[in-house]
């Protein structure tokens, strides 16, 4: 049994109609624009996640110690 019912030679006589219908070529393309489309998708998603997050009470103090140390070479 395979997906729902449908055995594995079914599956793989839809696999040859769709192969003889699209084509190797076109369906090679269609791959390769879906994983960029993926690809971009993710980035995007990552890029909004990181401008939203504010940042943290820990990045605040460690800037206000970097100004403060270099506050203080500046005086000796």
């Amino acid at each position: 049994m395979g997906f729902g019912g449908i055995s594995i030679w079914q599956l793989l006589i839809i696999l040859a109609i769709i192969i003889l219908i699209f084509g190797t070529k076109r369906l090679r393309n269609m791959g390769g624009d879906l994983g960029s489309a993926f690809k971009g998708f993710k980035k995007a998603v990552n890029d909004e996640t990181e401008k939203s997050s504010p940042p943290s009470a820990v990045d605040d103090a460690a800037e206000v110690m970097s100004e403060t140390i270099k506050k203080e070479e500046e005086d000796s």
